[in-house]
């Protein structure tokens, strides 16, 4: 384990689209840190601090709908320090501050694309000091629809995401790049057809909650019953958990049943949990990283 963690923004150019959206990386250094302000919140870390040699890991974060890269910045910080490099893109016009793009065909394929070029971007900022062609996936909910669609899954649009009503098929690429994936309560309905999922072969840990209000137990069952081979899936339904509950903590003043991303349902411990999801996921990716890369 790396004792420090450093930070930098990139900003991750879409020559397609014009457009330019940030990437909040958070990586091994040697430089010690202090605490520091990272949105609306506090880390601690050394910003614009030199990499560690590496090679080390990439991990991309990828969040939900109208959400923040930030709400998952302790899973991010816990990598970092534990010798991964983690990426948190915000993905356009699908955030917290422009939510323009939300139940659009642009976002579905916009946001899978994004996370390759923030891989592209992430390779050439850190060169040497990366894996290259070993790169895990994080989404929560939006999110795991994406990382499933970098994996290899073949989306369809919903009759309400299409001008004349009728499902169509996504336009997405895979990367070849992406060797594992964890899905925390992702939305799936985009892969219902037969086969959606067959061309996902890496490892994926799935973890959703069981008292998830959003994206109940079907979404999981999608990917349990779509994938090439269900033996790759290690799932597990977390007790008493909500939708949000796999969200860094809120600081007391955001904390309270006007903002729902803060709430669990009663009794659910979500600083205990924090840690359990943490040391859970850092296992899994150890243990992907020691078997040899898919095709």
């Amino acid at each position: 384990m790396t004792n420090f963690v450093g930070c930098r923004t990139l900003g991750i150019a879409d020559a397609n689209l014009n457009l330019t959206f940030p990437l909040l990386v958070l990586y091994p250094s040697r430089t010690p840190g202090q605490p520091e302000t990272v949105g609306p919140y506090t880390l601690d870390v050394a910003l614009d601090a030199p990499i560690e040699p590496g090679p080390f890991p990439l991990v991309l974060i990828s969040h939900g709908t109208g959400g923040t890269p930030l709400t998952h910045r302790l899973l991010a910080h816990f990598l970092a320090r534990h010798g991964f490099v983690v990426g948190l893109v915000r993905h356009h016009a699908n955030h917290r501050d422009d939510n323009s793009w939300h139940n659009t065909p642009d976002n579905l394929v916009a946001r899978p694309r994004h996370l390759s070029l923030a891989i592209d971007g992430l390779l050439a900022e850190f060169g040497g000091a990366l894996r290259p062609n070993w790169v895990a996936l994080i989404g929560h909910s939006l999110g795991g629809y994406t990382a499933l669609a970098l994996a290899g899954g073949q989306p369809g649009t919903l009759p309400h995401e299409h001008t004349d009503g009728t499902p169509q098929p996504i336009p997405v690429v895979a990367d070849a790049r992406v060797q594992a994936l964890v899905l925390l309560a992702p939305a799936t309905v985009w892969y219902r057809a037969a086969k959606a999922l067959r061309n996902v072969r890496v490892p994926i840990l799935l973890m959703v909650g069981e008292k998830d209000e959003w994206t109940p137990d079907f979404h999981a069952q999608i990917v349990l019953n779509g994938v090439a081979d269900r033996q790759q899936v290690q799932h597990r339904v977390v007790a008493n958990a909500g939708h949000y509950s796999f969200f860094s903590p809120f600081p007391p003043g955001r904390t309270g049943p006007a903002f729902p991303p803060s709430q669990d349902p009663p009794g659910f411990d979500r600083m205990q949990f924090q840690g359990e999801m943490q040391a859970e996921i850092l296992q899994f990716l150890l243990e992907q990283m020691a078997l040899p890369a898919t095709e």
